[in-house]
């Protein structure tokens, strides 16, 4: 994950409360909420858990697919 700022945006982005950002603090456990946040954000624009570990392990591939593509931010998939 990168700065603070872009974190609480992120997990706004896939609907998930903002004291996660604490979870990221915690070695090994921050890597978990890595993948989660990753899979949230392909469900929230429509693709599958396949696309979100593709965020997570090739992420300098499937970002660019995920913002130059056709995929639509559906809202966040939390809830559904």
């Amino acid at each position: 994950m990168g700065q603070p700022h872009s974190d609480l945006q992120h997990f706004k982005i896939v609907g998930r409360p903002a004291w996660w950002i604490i979870l990221l603090l915690i070695p090994f456990v921050n890597f978990i909420i890595g993948i989660i946040l990753c899979i949230d954000l392909a469900k929230g624009f429509g693709q599958g858990v396949g696309f979100g570990l593709g965020l997570v392990f090739l992420s300098f591939i499937f970002y660019p697919i995920l913002g130059f593509g056709s995929a639509q931010y559906q809202g966040p998939s939390t809830g559904r």
